[in-house]
């Protein structure tokens, strides 16, 4: 079971990647390289969701549910899963004066 949700976790991550990199910014024309904002303001009226967007949306929920169940499936385990575990502890005395 955790091979699977590990996979899956896997494909949307690299599927969120490829569709963030996809959008086009809000403020895309030259005057949002310049701080001009255009029509768009701060709280006005805003465009519907197109295809990539809603994509964006319920891949980002995905991904979040998929590492909240990672994190629940591997903390139930019994093994030990600290990246500290295997190295040793030194205790080193105070230095006389």
């Amino acid at each position: 079971m955790v091979y699977l949700v590990v996979i899956l976790h896997i494909v949307v991550s690299l599927f969120l990647i490829g569709v963030v990199l996809l959008q086009q910014g809000k403020s895309a024309d030259l005057a949002g390289a310049f701080g001009g904002q255009g029509s768009q303001t701060a709280f006005g009226p805003r465009g519907a969701a197109n295809v990539l967007t809603k994509l964006t949306t319920y891949s980002a929920i995905i991904f979040m549910l998929t590492s909240i169940g990672l994190t629940i499936m591997l903390s139930r385990t019994s093994a030990d899963h600290s990246v500290l575990s295997g190295t040793k502890t030194t205790q080193s005395s105070p230095a006389k004066k």
